[in-house]
């Protein structure tokens, strides 16, 4: 693949590719558009338009999709489009009940994926079950194709090792994970960049990205996973905080749940994710007898009416509202947004409880910002791996990814130009 960032080290070069990135949101978020929509809408000259359509549409990243029919005189403008096949990226996501990984196109379309519904095998066996997955994956491209691929995103809880207790599973299968760099390994297996991420952030990338980010700039993302995930959206851009793990959610203290399957904490307070997530749902499903192996249990559960998933969505709300208000009171967003790896309805019955529940606690003389479902549902995870490589290549707002975890710019083009 033709990299549309041409020349190296000069002020001149970096505006271009800034201004470069910039064309290619600005149509994404378009759709389509026409040479002078885009000059308008990224606030750019027609020249400058100009040389840049003709740069990326020889990149392949842009094509024409048709001419504008609007009844006035002269030649209807031709109207531009980012070209589906233009640039891949495979996605995946670790977890510790599920493995997914996935093949997307550059408008984000999903073209293959695998999924393993398990607890998270050891790190030599889940490195072989995911470069299988992704050697499967590549597969479904040609030759071309594979070399137009941008590289390869993982997404993973920073601390697998970590909070077993509260999420009842067995320490001795996660503990190793503590001292693994997983991307790094893949990376090195497969002579392909590897961009690593908290997965909660890699799923806010996915809707700053692809989803609800496109018409808005600011939001509070919430990921109900088998632990609750989450990220902070701030003028288009993901939050990191100091070690990644900013919007972190899963661990915002909490009184202990009333459930009778509830988590007995050792001290006073619990954590978030031993109350607002699928592990705690599953819990109190088991509790009450039912058979719950994976989340298509679960959904089954929630489809039915089961009573124990309405008395686990009552502990939740009592657990997530305060948290989420108290969170809105530091960052004062207009909009959360909310998604999760399971849905039979879970979600919008979710969203009105807790659209009820933030309002009932807005302090006075202020408001409840406006609650919107997310866009991916359960491949959120997945897809947001696989928007990283995305994201790092080809958005205006790439510095997140310089933290914990991620490449330079410069140790990525150097890995893209070795490997393609």
């Amino acid at each position: 693949m033709r990299s549309p960032h041409v020349g190296q080290g000069s002020n001149s070069a970096n505006v271009r590719r800034f201004n470069e990135r910039l064309l290619l949101q600005t149509l994404r978020r378009a759709g389509e558009a026409s040479k002078a929509d885009l000059a308008r809408l990224a606030n750019l000259t027609s020249t400058a338009v100009g040389s840049i359509i003709t740069a990326l549409t020889e990149s392949g990243l842009i094509e024409v999709s048709g001419r504008r029919l609007d009844g006035g005189r002269g030649q209807p403008a031709s109207l531009l489009r980012l070209a589906p096949r233009g640039a891949f990226a495979i996605g995946v996501r670790l977890d510790r009940t599920n493995i997914e990984t996935v093949l997307v196109d550059f408008a984000g379309q999903m073209i293959g994926r695998r999924s393993h519904d398990m607890l998270l095998p050891q790190p030599a066996l889940a490195q072989e079950i995911v470069q299988q997955d992704i050697r499967e994956l590549s597969g479904l491209l040609d030759k071309a194709e594979r070399s137009r691929l941008a590289g390869i995103g993982v997404a993973q809880p920073y601390n697998l090792g970590s909070w077993l207790r509260e999420l009842g599973l067995p320490a001795e299968a996660f503990r190793v994970w503590s001292d693994i760099d997983f991307a790094g390994e893949l990376s090195r297996a497969l002579g392909l960049p590897v961009f690593s991420e908290n997965d909660g952030n890699a799923a806010a990338i996915a809707e700053i990205f692809y989803g609800c980010g496109r018409q808005r700039a600011d939001f509070l993302y919430l990921f109900l996973g088998p632990a609750i995930g989450g990220g902070i959206a701030i003028g288009g851009d993901c939050v990191r905080g100091l070690t990644g793990n900013a919007g972190d959610f899963a661990v915002m203290p909490v009184p202990p749940g009333t459930l009778p399957s509830a988590h007995k904490p050792a001290g006073k307070w619990d954590i978030l994710l031993s109350r607002a997530s699928l592990i705690a749902l599953r819990r109190h499903l088991q509790y009450h007898g039912e058979k719950v192996d994976n989340r298509a249990d679960i959904e089954a559960c929630i489809a039915r009416g089961h009573p124990a998933v309405d008395e686990w969505l009552d502990d939740c709300i009592d657990a997530l509202a305060p948290a989420l208000r108290a969170a809105l009171c530091v960052l004062d967003v207009p909009a959360v947004v909310l998604d999760a790896d399971v849905d039979a309805g879970l979600i919008d019955t979710l969203m009105q409880r807790l659209r009820a529940a933030v309002a009932a606690t807005a302090p006075e003389a202020r408001g409840t910002p406006a609650l919107v479902r997310g866009t991916f549902g359960p491949d959120a995870g997945a897809l947001g791996a696989a928007t990283l490589p995305m994201f790092f290549n080809f958005s205006p707002r790439a510095g997140i990814l310089m933290g914990a975890g991620a490449q330079t710019h410069a140790q990525a083009q150097e890995e893209s130009h070795a490997a393609l």
